[in-house]
């Protein structure tokens, strides 16, 4: 499945589940929700979770949370980018194009 695609699917089955019909402002806060999660993946990977109340997970299973959370992010990023008509194409070009300038031209 190509980025496109996803991006279609993600819409579309976001919609389905009633999800869409919140705003930029609620998304982001799901987004902020998500980051956390992720970075909370992150850390368990990287320095471990130092907690009673929670069990060392297996590796498979931390790269599989991992996954799992970075995928939420994405969701959560392209219903931003459909709030605002935007392919998430469009945004890698732009993101590539600010990056080449600000980098290529000052080297």
């Amino acid at each position: 499945m190509n980025i496109n695609e996803f991006q279609t699917w993600i819409g579309e089955f976001y919609k389905q589940r009633g999800w869409t019909k919140y705003g930029p402002f609620i998304r982001m806060g799901f987004l902020a929700e998500e980051t956390g999660e992720l970075a909370r993946a992150v850390r368990a990977i990287e320095i471990g979770r130092d907690r009673p109340d929670e069990t060392e997970k297996a590796e498979g299973e931390q790269r599989r949370e991992l996954i799992e959370e970075l995928g939420d992010v994405l969701g959560n990023i392209i219903l931003l980018a459909n709030l605002y008509d935007l392919t998430l194409e469009e945004v890698m070009e732009v993101h590539k194009e600010k990056l080449l300038k600000r980098f290529q031209d000052n080297e």
